[in-house]
């Protein structure tokens, strides 16, 4: 699951990265609370860690404005406040449940994943980007009356950027998460995949704008 992480005590950020990192999340962790709206407005998560106190906008504030810009996007309020008043005041805001600092590891996670397996899926069937349609339902990408088919490959490599966009993406994870293999020497076959894709979905597959090398560290969405 891709979650965002609002905690401004650096030590249980970084804590929470780990812990979730290592239960197989995508983590994304900011400090404050207009950080975090910002976050979460430029993409979805399937699950929001959200601390109630916060510098620059409390977790009630930034509870109002996710919930208003992404109804379905779960929220996890955490904090140090035990009172009913406050638990009412999380829950009457969007929160979608709410865990008292300390915690354990195990109970934490547990929320987490039941939180994630009610959010919604949010599925891209048509990207329009840089004068191609990107019809992945149809695997297809169309550029003025020319038509190309894709793999569904080609279309989980597109997916994944997309997704991810904002960040670069490793050989390895594309390996992984959309080749279903692993291995260092295997790599080798993402950067021949993606040359072939480039010829499909971009304009100029020599100046690509849409799959964008980043050197030494893999791949990234390329545009807005």
């Amino acid at each position: 699951m891709r979650i965002l992480v609002v905690e401004d005590e650096a030590s249980l950020r970084d804590g929470l990265v780990d812990l979730l990192g290592g239960d197989g999340h995508d983590v994304t962790a900011v400090g404050d609370g207009l950080a975090a709206v910002e976050a979460g407005l430029a993409a979805p998560y399937d699950v929001v860690l959200l601390d109630l106190m916060l510098p620059k906008l409390d977790g009630i504030e930034v509870c109002r404005r996710l919930r208003a810009a992404r109804p379905g996007m779960p929220i996890l309020m955490l904090t140090a406040r035990a009172s009913e008043n406050d638990q009412v005041a999380g829950l009457g805001e969007g929160a979608d449940d709410y865990v008292i600092k300390p915690f354990s590891a195990r109970a934490l996670l547990a929320r987490v994943r039941a939180l994630g397996r009610r959010a919604p899926v949010e599925v891209i069937e048509e990207l329009h980007v840089d004068g191609a349609i990107l019809d992945l339902s149809r695997l297809v990408v169309v550029r003025g009356d020319a038509r190309v088919a894709l793999t569904p490959r080609e279309v989980g490599v597109l997916r994944w950027l997309h997704r991810h966009k904002g960040r670069v993406v490793s050989r390895g994870e594309l390996l992984e998460q959309v080749f279903g293999q692993r291995g260092d020497l295997a790599t080798r076959a993402v950067d021949m995949a993606i040359a072939v894709l480039r010829k499909k979905v971009e304009r100029d597959p020599g100046a690509p704008k849409i799959i964008v090398s980043v050197k030494g560290a893999g791949y990234a969405w390329g545009l807005p």
